[in-house]
C-alpha cells in the first residue's frame, strides 16, 4: 500500500521551490566543505491520551523544515528552520561560509540502495477519528472487565508520519517515507487498600491495523493486568550481590544503556568512552555476540538510510566477547578511518546528526533458559524494566525493575518490588556464565535520549544468567 500523492509533494511546492533549486542551492552552500548536506523533512504526529473512561488527550501536529550542515575536518556548521524554501535556505547558507575552506578531498557520497523496510503509506490518514477513539475505549472497556481489582485505567495511541530527502552538493539525493505507531496500556489495580501499576506497550513502522487487530490490544491489556497483579503480591527486595537472571526481549534495554552508547562512534573517537582503544580486546565473557541492526524490517529502530543517507546494516559490535568495531556517523567514521556503518541519526531537521543506535541486541546462545534458571541458587529473575541511568565514559548504570521475582534453589518464588540493578556495563558483560536460545527483540516501544535529542529505538536479547550483580533493595539478601 502507498501513499495517493506523492510523498516528495510535502517538501516541493510549485512556484515555491523545485528539486533542481535546491541542488544548486546546496552545491553552492556546501562549496566550501568537505562534506554535508540539506535535510528536508514534512513530519505530521497525533497521540491520544485516554485516562479514567474518558479522552483526556487528543494533539495532532504537522512541522516541516530543513537542516543545513557544512563539515570541514572536525568543525561543523548547522543552521536549520521550519521553512522550505529558497530565500530560508539562501540565509542558512550565510552560516555555512564560516568554516574554514576544506583542506582535504570531498567526501564520497554514501552507496545508494532501492530497499524499503516499511511501508510508505500513511497511518494517521488510513483510520478515522473515531475509529481511534473506539479503540481506546474498547481498550479501557476491556480492562476494566477483566478483574474487579482494576481501579484506573490509561490508554495512549500514537502515531507519525515522516517524509525525509537528503541532498548533497555532489548530486546524491536519497528520500525516505516513515511510519511509525504504538499502543501503550497501563492499569492500576487495588486490593486491601493497596495499589500496584502493570504496563505494556507495542508498536513499529507499520500501520495502526497491526495495533487494532484484536489479539493484538487484548494481549496488551493481559500483559499489562498480569503485571499489575502480580505487583500485588510483591514483597521487599532483597539487597545484595548475588546471581541475576533476564528475561528476553525487553530487558535488553539494559545493555542499550549499560554498553551500547559507550560503542557509539564520537565518544571512541574522542577517548571518553570505557571501550575507547580496545577493538580486537576480551570485553565480554565468551558468547556474548552484540550487534547493531537498523535493517530489520518494520521495526521501531529500523530505517531504510539513515538521516545521513547511508544505508543501514548490521553492524557487529562484539563477537564471542571481542571488541570488533562500533557505530559511525560519516563524520566519526571518516576521522577515525573507518566505513560509516549506517548510524547517523537525528531527532528532527532541527538537530545535526550523531551517532546513535537502532535495533541494539545481544544475539542467541544455546542454552536452555530452564537449565539456567536450576542454576541459581539464590538470586532475582527480572522480567521487565523501567527507567535507568548511565554514565558513558564509566559504564556506571542504575535500572530499576518493574516485574521481578526472587529466585531460591532454582524456582521463581515471591514477586519483589523496589529492585534495582546496580553495576557498569563492561564488568556487566564479564560475568554472564549462561546465554539463553530464546532470543526476542522488544515489542517496539523504546526511545533513546543522547545530547537532547530523542529517536526511536529497539532492544533484544535471549535469557541472560550473570554472576554478582548488585541488586538494590529494602531487604536483606
Amino acid at each position: 500500500m502507498t501513499s495517493s500523492a506523492d510523498p516528495r509533494s510535502f517538501l516541493y511546492h510549485p512556484g515555491q521551490l523545485d528539486a533542481d533549486e535546491v541542488q544548486r542551492l546546496t552545491a553552492s552552500a556546501l562549496a566550501r566543505a568537505d562534506d554535508g548536506e540539506l535535510y528536508l523533512q514534512y513530519r505530521k504526529t497525533e497521540a491520544f491520551g485516554f485516562d479514567d473512561g474518558r479522552l483526556k488527550t487528543a494533539a495532532y501536529d504537522t512541522q516541516s523544515g530543513f537542516g543545513l550542515r557544512a563539515v570541514s575536518g572536525e568543525t561543523t556548521a548547522f543552521a536549520h528552520a521550519n521553512e522550505i524554501s529558497a530565500a530560508a535556505i539562501g540565509r542558512a547558507a550565510q552560516t555555512m561560509a564560516l568554516i574554514d575552506p576544506t583542506a582535504s578531498a570531498k567526501a564520497p557520497p554514501p552507496p545508494g540502495t532501492n530497499r524499503h523496510l516499511y511501508t510508505d503509506a500513511d497511518p494517521l490518514d488510513l483510520v478515522p477519528f473515531a475509529d481511534k477513539v473506539n479503540l481506546c475505549q474498547a481498550i479501557d472497556a476491556a480492562a476494566r472487565a477483566r478483574d474487579p481489582r482494576v481501579v484506573q485505567v490509561s490508554v495512549n495511541l500514537s502515531g507519525s508520519w515522516s517524509v525525509v530527502e537528503i541532498v548533497r552538493p555532489d548530486g546524491f539525493v536519497a528520500t525516505d517515507v516513515r511510519p511509525l505507531v504504538r499502543l501503550n496500556v497501563a492499569i492500576v489495580a487495588e486490593h486491601n487498600g493497596r495499589r500496584e501499576t502493570g504496563s505494556f506497550g507495542i508498536g513499529g513502522r507499520y500501520l495502526y491495523d497491526d495495533l487494532f487487530a484484536p489479539e493484538t490490544w487484548n494481549r496488551a491489556v493481559d500483559e499489562a493486568l498480569a503485571q499489575a497483579l502480580v505487583n500485588l503480591e510483591s514483597v521487599a527486595a532483597p539487597a545484595g550481590e548475588m546471581t541475576v537472571l533476564l528475561g528476553p526481549g525487553w530487558p535488553g534495554i539494559l545493555l542499550h544503556e549499560a554498553i551500547g552508547h559507550g560503542l557509539e562512534g564520537d565518544f571512541n573517537r574522542k577517548g571518553t568512552s570505557a571501550f575507547s582503544g580496545r577493538i580486537g580486546e576480551r570485553v565480554a565473557a565468551p558468547g556474548v555476540t552484540v550487534v547493531d541492526d537498523g535493517s530489520i524490517a518494520d521495526r521501531r529502530g529500523s530505517l531504510s538510510i539513515d538521516d545521513e543517507g547511508t544505508p543501514t546494516r548490521e553492524t557487529i559490535l562484539i563477537e564471542d566477547g571481542i571488541l570488533k568495531g562500533y557505530m559511525q556517523d560519516r563524520l566519526n567514521a571518516r576521522l577515525m578511518g573507518v566505513e560509516a556503518t549506517g548510524n547517523g541519526r537525528r531527532e528532527s531537521f532541527a538537530h545535526a546528526p550523531m551517532p546513535r543506535m537502532t535495533n541494539t541486541f545481544l544475539k542467541n546462545g544455546r542454552d536452555d533458559p530452564a537449565e539456567l534458571l536450576s542454576r541459581v541458587k539464590n538470586g532475582i529473575f527480572a522480567k521487565s524494566f523501567g527507567g535507568g541511568q548511565v554514565d558513558i565514559v564509566s559504564g556506571k548504570f542504575v535500572f530499576s525493575c518493574t516485574e521481578a521475582y526472587k529466585v531460591e534453589n532454582g524456582r521463581i518464588g515471591a514477586p519483589i518490588k523496589g529492585a534495582t540493578l546496580i553495576g557498569d556495563g563492561p564488568t556487566s558483560l564479564t560475568k554472564v556464565i549462561g546465554i539463553g536460545d530464546d532470543f526476542a527483540l522488544d515489542e517496539g516501544i523504546g526511545m533513546c535520549g543522547k545530547g537532547g535529542q530523542s529517536v526511536p529505538a529497539g532492544v533484544g536479547q535471549p535469557t541472560l544468567l550473570l554472576q554478582g550483580l548488585t541488586v538494590g533493595g529494602t531487604a536483606t539478601a
